[in-house]
Order: C-alpha cells, then sequence, then structure tokens
C-alpha cells in the first residue's frame, strides 16, 4: 500500500499535525474501526482526560492490532470530544501516539454516549 499526503494549495493548510487528505494506492485491505472508547478491559473509566486520551488511542491501537495493521496504516481518525477545553491535552496525547504520521483527521465536539467518556475516537486504516 502507499498514501500520499495532500494539502491542497487553493485550500487552507492543516491547522495541525493532520493531512487535509490522504491518497490511499494499491491496498488490499480497509479496517474501519468503530468509536474507541476510554474504557479499559477490567471495565473501569479513568478519572483524567489525558489517562482516558491514551487509553482510547490504546484501544484504536489493539483493534489494528488484531487486524494486523499498526497506526502506520491509519489514513482517517475521526476524534469526538465532550468539550473543546479538552483540544491541547487531546493534541498533546494524539501527538505522543501519532508522531509524525499525518492521517487525514477531524474533531467534533459534541455530546459522547456516557457521560463517564470524555472522548471517543474512530478510524480507518488500510493495508
Amino acid at each position: 500500500m502507499k498514501t500520499r499526503t495532500i494539502n491542497a494549495a487553493e485550500a487552507p493548510p492543516p491547522a495541525g499535525t493532520y493531512s487535509q487528505a490522504v491518497e490511499v494506492r494499491n491496498a488490499t485491505r480497509v479496517l474501519y474501526v468503530s468509536g474507541q472508547i476510554p474504557v479499559a478491559v477490567d471495565g473501569t473509566v479513568p478519572p483524567s482526560f489525558i489517562d482516558q486520551a491514551r487509553l482510547a488511542w490504546g484501544n484504536v491501537a489493539a483493534q489494528l492490532h488484531a487486524a494486523g495493521m499498526t497506526l502506520d496504516n491509519l489514513v482517517k481518525v475521526t476524534i469526538f470530544l465532550s468539550d473543546r477545553r479538552y483540544i491541547p491535552e487531546y493534541r498533546q496525547v494524539r501527538s505522543e501516539f501519532l508522531g509524525e504520521r499525518r492521517p487525514a483527521l477531524t474533531c467534533i465536539i459534541t455530546g459522547i454516549f456516557d457521560t463517564a467518556w470524555l472522548l471517543e475516537i474512530e478510524a480507518v486504516a488500510c493495508a
């Protein structure tokens, strides 16, 4: 699989560590990852946003691993935040997990299914 990040000169540049578009060529598999929540295997939910974000990203990574993929295979990520005040902390954790990877990305501020959850992350990966 080959990917190419696209940031068209005729549109505004990305306002962060993501790509405006990602082109995928020669992929044979597509994985759609449902919204991953900040819940541990034992059912616990950490109280802090940072810990919830790390857990949700870890759950994304676990789904990718189960499909024989890694974070390198991500092409699109959608983040649902319960409050915009978490954006700086979310960017910090996203950077910890993604490093130099630049998938297409959308962040939505919205109500989350369970009020204990401060975020949810869904993703699309290709291999």
